[in-house]
C-alpha cells in the first residue's frame, strides 16, 4: 500500500509453502464471509465456522499479521454457538486498503 498512509506490506514474509497455505487461507476466509460490518477503524467480518474453523482463522491472523503487521486483529466469538467476527481494523486510512486487499 501507500507509504504516505503508513501501510508497508512485508511481501517476503512468508516462505514458498507458507505463502501457498496463506493464499488457501484467505480463498477460505473469502468464502466463509457471510457479512461484513464497516467499523470506525476498519471492518468486521462475520465468519462461517463450517466454511472456516476457529482454528483455521487464527492460523490466518498468525500469518496475515506478519505480512501487515500494520493492522489490528480481533476476533469475537458470541455465547451460545453465536456468530464468529473478525475485526481488522487501524488508525485512518486503513478502509481502502482492507477494501482493496479482502474485496469489501
Amino acid at each position: 500500500m501507500s507509504e504516505s498512509l503508513g501501510f508497508h506490506c512485508n511481501v517476503h514474509a512468508f516462505t514458498a509453502s507458507e505463502r501457498l497455505r496463506y493464499n488457501e487461507l484467505t480463498r477460505k476466509l473469502s468464502e466463509a464471509r457471510a457479512e461484513v460490518r464497516e467499523l470506525p477503524g476498519g471492518y468486521a467480518f462475520r465468519v462461517l465456522r463450517e466454511k472456516l474453523p476457529l482454528a483455521e482463522l487464527a492460523e490466518f491472523i498468525s500469518l496475515e499479521s506478519r505480512c501487515c503487521p500494520f493492522l489490528d486483529f480481533s476476533v469475537e466469538l458470541e455465547r451460545d454457538n453465536g456468530p464468529l467476527w473478525l475485526k481488522l481494523q487501524r488508525s485512518e486510512g486503513v478502509k481502502p486498503f482492507i477494501r482493496a486487499e479482502f474485496g469489501v
